[in-house]
């Protein structure tokens, strides 16, 4: 899917945004828009470069309380069927019992337990990693990047966020040694998100 989506043309898909924007006109229920939101992760390979990839499927919601963002909420849900790296192999490899064992645990969830203010545009949210019924706390430092009407009368808001895992702490151990020294695969993930989400009506 392209990034214009509903017979969008990049003329129509003008948006009257507010970067920034007060948080506290905000407050409400939001649903994750799958089509322009990204849950991207970033691994070492074999020491010397980075290998990314995405997952493509995905839903989501958001509680916005912008006058007490403490009562903020976020829920995740990831098919980790449709992770895509670039590389077919790569990702048959990585659905595998060598790694996320999409037969035996098809989602990750995450189930936000906590929320901050950081004071400007940013923000922090804690909460309840599951991957492999493993279930973790993680915490994502976020930036409101603004709200926008759509086209379509949608209001929508923005948020980027990034933090890193340890894979190995979700029982995600496979690797190869290499001759050099040191691993194929580094333990230390980075994952990256850049989120859109469409109030409810």
């Amino acid at each position: 899917m392209g990034i214009f989506s509903r017979k969008e043309t990049p003329q129509a898909a003008a948006t009257s945004a507010t970067p920034g924007a007060d948080l506290s006109a905000l407050t409400g229920d939001y649903t994750i828009d799958p089509a322009h939101t990204t849950i991207g992760f970033v691994a070492r390979h074999a020491m010397v470069t980075n290998v990314k990839g995405s997952f493509k499927d995905l839903t989501g919601s958001l509680h916005l309380d912008g006058s007490d963002p403490s009562k903020s909420t976020a829920t995740l849900d990831v098919t980790m069927d449709s992770i895509e790296t670039g590389n077919a192999d790569r990702d048959g490899h990585l659905k595998s019992a060598d790694f996320f064992k999409i037969d035996e645990f098809p989602t990750m969830t995450f189930r936000s337990t906590k929320a901050e203010s950081l004071g400007g545009d940013d923000y922090r949210i804690t909460g309840d990693l599951s991957i492999l019924g493993v279930t973790r706390p993680i915490s994502i430092d976020l930036e409101f990047n603004g709200s926008a009407k759509d086209p379509f009368g949608n209001e929508r808001v923005g948020f980027e966020g990034k933090t890193e895992i340890l894979r190995s702490e979700w029982g995600l151990t496979w690797n190869a040694a290499l001759e050099t020294g040191g691993v194929l695969v580094s333990d230390k993930i980075k994952l990256n998100f850049d989120i859109s989400a469409i109030k409810n009506a």
